[in-house]
């Protein structure tokens, strides 16, 4: 069974929104950080994929909140690479509070890129085999994201330095940056998000124009669905689901 690590963060303000909730964006830089953490602890950290000629890039968070964590919060951030198979790797998060109660988890698709051709590769043994994780034929298909409508709100947004990460694309948490703030002050103070399904389809690099579209639906459950766009072509979709 694949190894479970675990580390303790405590909920920095700037992690934080003005009602000192943690935030998506943020959320997902904590997890992925105790991944980071779990992979240099086993020798396989950026260093050791970078000379392999690789990088990992994130296909799919899928995210399920019982309650965000508050600014000065201590909590401990436990991830799992669970199994993976000729391209594809998955790993789960969870992050529990000081009195051992479940805040949510994530459920996450890795692949290898190529960082010279930029096209996606297949998976190393060597790079794989500390974390212990079971090797599978099957590709797990994540939940299907459902698009904005046509009475979607169109905001634009150009690629700054500071939204690019060591590959050279856009962050994946920028593009929840993105989408989140499509929904407005007044909503997002007096809602909490319960559930976050985010894919991510093509790269976005510096100095691009990109268009973030939202469409909210309020039925029998409120949904905000976004798409960010380059070109007319899809770059990531998101649901997420509030209360």
């Amino acid at each position: 069974m694949a190894n479970k690590f675990t580390e303790e963060h405590e909920i920095k303000f700037y992690e934080c929104d003005v009602l000192g909730r943690l935030t998506l964006p943020m959320l997902l830089n904590v997890v992925i950080k105790t991944s980071e953490s779990q992979s240099d602890a086993l020798d396989r950290g950026t260093d050791y994929v970078t000379q392999l000629g690789l990088g990992w890039v994130i296909t799919q968070h899928e995210i399920k909140i019982n309650r965000l964590p508050l600014v000065s919060e201590k909590v401990k951030v436990t991830t799992q690479a669970t199994s993976y198979n000729k391209y594809f790797c998955y790993r789960d998060f969870w992050i529990h509070d000081a009195n051992g109660n479940e805040c949510l988890t994530v459920s996450s698709t890795f692949v290898l890129m190529d960082l010279e051709t930029r096209k996606m590769t297949s998976v190393p043994e060597e790079l794989i085999a500390p974390y212990e994780c079971e090797k599978i034929k099957k590709i797990k298909r994540g939940t299907p994201i459902e698009a904005p409508g046509d009475d979607r709100l169109v905001r634009p947004y150009r690629v700054r330095f500071s939204d690019i990460d060591s590959n050279r694309h856009v962050n994946n948490a920028r593009y929840l940056d993105w989408m989140v703030d499509g929904l407005g002050y007044d909503f997002l103070i007096n809602h909490e998000p319960t559930a976050v399904n985010i894919k991510f389809d093509k790269e976005v690099a510096y100095g691009d124009e990109i268009n973030c579209e939202t469409t909210l639906i309020n039925n029998d459950e409120l949904n905000s669905n976004h798409l960010v766009t380059l070109d007319g072509n899809s770059c990531s979709a998101c649901n997420i689901h509030w209360k």
